[in-house]
């Protein structure tokens, strides 16, 4: 039996690993969903002072509540920003890490500074539109969403802070340490894709261990049954 948190990207919550949850735990499995403060049922929380260092603080309290060890950590889009800083600072805790179509971040990057610029230059003016400290979501075609989870995305979806865009990632590296990597790529976008040049990245790396499937970037949705079996086998 293995342990997994698994970290969910912006505008989203929890709730869209259900499915992927629920097949590892009938597997015999630990899941945690942790949804991040701001976002989901937890949207009633969220302030203009909410950050990256809010959602890093959200998951390594999962840990520590939970009093977790030896955990297969994964995010999904923006949890790569979260699950990158909790590794770093509780990296003896996690036995590997697996990035769903996420940012991988550096030290001193933020999600604007590694995301195409085009996208950032739209959040950035969307979020103006609303008052400057939240950015609304895009709708689920932007993100090609499956025809049959397209509308309940776009139900569920929650503002997301732009401090947490924005804010700069301090990492010591620490989380290199940590020996098992898998990235997990969403091939089918009807634009440009800011999380391709990471799988373009660690392909080839026998650090790693990468898996491109033909879905859109909600890869725990679309293909719920394939990414039940990669991060089981991550583990």
């Amino acid at each position: 039996m293995a342990t997994f948190v698994l970290v969910h990207g912006a505008w989203s919550g929890g709730w869209c690993y259900g499915r992927a949850a629920d097949l590892l735990r009938a597997r015999g499995h630990r899941v945690f969903t942790p949804t991040l403060t701001g976002q989901g049922e937890r949207s009633h929380l969220l302030t203009g002072t909410v950050n990256l260092s809010t959602h890093i603080s959200d998951v390594t309290n999962v840990f520590h509540y939970e009093e977790l060890r030896d955990v297969v950590l994964a995010g999904h889009s923006y949890g790569g920003m979260v699950i990158t800083g909790v590794a770093d600072r509780i990296a003896d805790k996690i036995s590997a890490l697996v990035y769903l179509d996420a940012f991988l971040p550096e030290d001193g990057q933020s999600l604007f500074d590694i995301n195409i610029p085009a996208n950032t230059q739209r959040f950035v003016a969307s979020a103006g539109d609303v008052g400057g400290l939240a950015v609304p979501s895009p709708p689920a075609a932007f993100f090609n969403v499956n025809a049959n989870d397209a509308a309940r995305v776009d139900r569920l979806a929650t503002p997301f802070p732009m401090a947490a865009m924005a804010e700069r990632l301090k990492l010591t590296g620490r989380h290199k340490s940590i020996r098992k990597h898998t990235y997990v790529h969403g091939t089918v976008l009807p634009r440009e894709s800011p999380f391709k040049p990471f799988y373009e990245r660690v392909k080839n790396d026998p650090a790693w261990t990468a898996h491109a499937l033909a879905c859109g970037h909600h890869v725990m949705l679309d293909m719920p049954e394939k990414t039940a079996e990669i991060l089981e086998a991550a583990g």
